[in-house]
C-alpha cells in the first residue's frame, strides 16, 4: 500500500524522524496529515474521495470537528489518530486510529496496513475526546495528585506502592513531573470541557504547573 504524508509542522506523534516518513510516496493511495494544523489540510485534498483512506493526526479533539457529524452515521474513508505520548516523553510505539460508525472498512484496513508496517502497534476506538488512554489514565493521575495534596503519603511512598504493588515501572508522581504537570493539565482540562465529569477535572498541583509554566514563558 503506497502513501504520502503532508507535514503541517509540529507533530506531536512525530517529533523526529521516523522510518514511516522514509517510506511515502509522492502521490499515495493513503493520505496521512500530521502536525498541528493537520486538519486544516483535509479540504485542501482536491481528491480526498478518490484516496483509499486519509488520516488525520489528532490532538485531544474527534475526528468529527474536522470532517462533521450527522445523527451518527457519519463516516467515510477519512480516520484520524494519535500515537500515545506522554507529555515531553518520547513518543510510544502504539498508535490509536479513530473510526466513526460508518467508516469505510477498506479505509479502517488500508490505515492499519501503512502503520503496522511502519512497526506500531495499533488499536481501534471510536470517535471519543482523548480516545483510550487519556480517558482512563488521567482520572488515576488526577486522584494521585489529589492524594498527595491530601497528605495520604509522601510522593515517593506513593510511587513506591503502585511500582510494587502493581508492578507498574514508574508512579505517577514521578512520570507527571518527568513528562510535565502542565500537558497533564491541558488534556485534563480538554476531556473535562467535553465530559463535564469531575475525574477529569484538572488536579490543583498540575493547575499551578500550568500557571508556572505561563510565567517562565512570558
Amino acid at each position: 500500500m503506497t502513501y504520502s504524508i503532508i507535514d503541517t509542522g509540529n507533530s506531536r506523534s512525530f517529533p523526529s524522524r521516523h522510518p514511516l516518513m522514509d517510506g511515502q510516496s509522492k502521490d499515495g493511495n493513503v493520505v496521512l496529515l500530521i502536525g498541528e494544523n493537520a486538519g486544516d489540510q483535509l479540504d485542501r485534498i482536491v481528491d480526498v474521495d478518490a484516496k483509499t483512506a486519509v488520516l488525520i493526526e489528532l490532538g485531544t479533539e474527534c475526528l468529527g470537528v474536522h470532517t462533521g457529524e450527522s445523527r451518527a452515521k457519519e463516516g467515510s474513508n477519512v480516520l484520524g489518530f494519535a500515537r500515545f505520548r506522554l507529555g515531553d516523553g518520547e513518543p510510544s510505539n502504539l498508535i490509536e486510529l479513530v473510526r466513526q460508525p460508518n467508516t469505510l472498512e477498506s479505509a479502517l484496513n488500508a490505515a492499519k496496513e501503512v502503520l503496522e508496517a511502519a512497526g506500531f502497534k495499533v488499536a481501534v476506538c471510536y470517535d471519543f475526546s482523548g480516545r483510550i488512554i487519556d480517558r482512563l489514565v488521567r482520572p488515576y493521575y488526577n486522584a494521585a495528585l489529589r492524594r498527595l495534596d491530601e497528605g495520604l503519603a509522601t510522593a515517593d511512598d506513593m510511587d513506591l506502592t503502585l511500582k510494587l504493588g502493581l508492578g507498574y515501572p514508574e508512579g505517577p508522581i514521578a512520570l507527571l513531573e518527568r513528562t510535565g504537570l502542565a500537558h497533564h493539565f491541558d488534556v485534563t482540562q480538554a476531556l473535562f470541557e467535553s465530559y463535564g465529569e469531575s475525574p477529569y477535572a484538572p488536579a490543583r498541583r498540575a493547575r499551578v504547573a500550568k500557571v508556572r509554566s505561563k510565567k517562565k514563558a512570558g
